[in-house]
């Protein structure tokens, strides 16, 4: 009897593979070396893998700091959709306090993501994953709201904007706790929230 031969491994599972090794080793330097002194090479050593092979997935770092940009903003906003989706309860400032709270450690628990949280900010060519992240949820803020208003779309956006200000500040400043954080971020964000949700009461959050 022929013995069979293996079936290959479809090419498909291995490219990703090399180009799933190759954002984590990017997400794993982050930390040691940071933004300016991050290089393909760098990037390429760490996944083991060759300068030809990275250019085939990737154009330089800063696309691939672009893809670490995406999936940190996907996980923070999930959090928010969450708090969207559910229209059975009040959007509270215990429940604010809450959001926060989960965004800081789902941002601390992302690959890299401290790192690219500040990576988002400081470069220019990746202002753009934040920006659209954060007019993106806005926007769902609005509908949720059921306001269609230039004043609505204000408050929206800043309600996002000083979220994420907050958290920011959880990773800049690591000797303030998150949880104190969380709690006067919420005291804020509920006046606008008030204004902007009709169901939104307020609640005194717990330190």
């Amino acid at each position: 009897m022929t013995k069979r031969r293996r079936a290959p491994e479809p090419v498909q599972a291995r490219a990703l593979a090399t180009r799933e090794s190759l954002i984590e080793a990017c997400a794993a330097l982050l930390g040691d070396v940071g933004v300016e002194r991050l290089s393909t090479n760098l990037i390429c050593a760490e996944a083991g893998v060759t300068p030809p092979a990275f250019y085939r997935y990737f154009r330089d770092k800063y696309e691939i700091l672009g893809e670490l940009g995406g999936r940190l903003m996907a996980a923070q906003n999930a959090v928010i959709e969450a708090l969207i989706a559910d229209r059975s309860a009040e959007v509270s400032e215990l429940r604010l306090q809450s959001v926060i709270a989960e965004t800081i450690e789902v941002t601390r628990a992302s690959s890299g993501g401290p790192w690219v949280l500040r990576a988002l900010r400081a470069v220019p060519s990746l202002q753009h994953v934040r920006l659209n992240s954060h007019r993106r949820m806005a926007k769902a803020l609005v509908r949720y709201a059921g306001r269609r208003s230039a004043r609505a779309e204000l408050q929206a956006r800043l309600m996002i904007d000083l979220g994420y200000a907050a958290i920011e500040l959880a990773f800049d400043e690591p000797a303030m706790r998150p949880q104190a954080i969380a709690a006067e971020a919420a005291r804020t964000l509920i006046v606008l929230a008030g204004d902007l949700l009709p169901r939104t009461k307020s609640a005194q959050p717990r330190d």
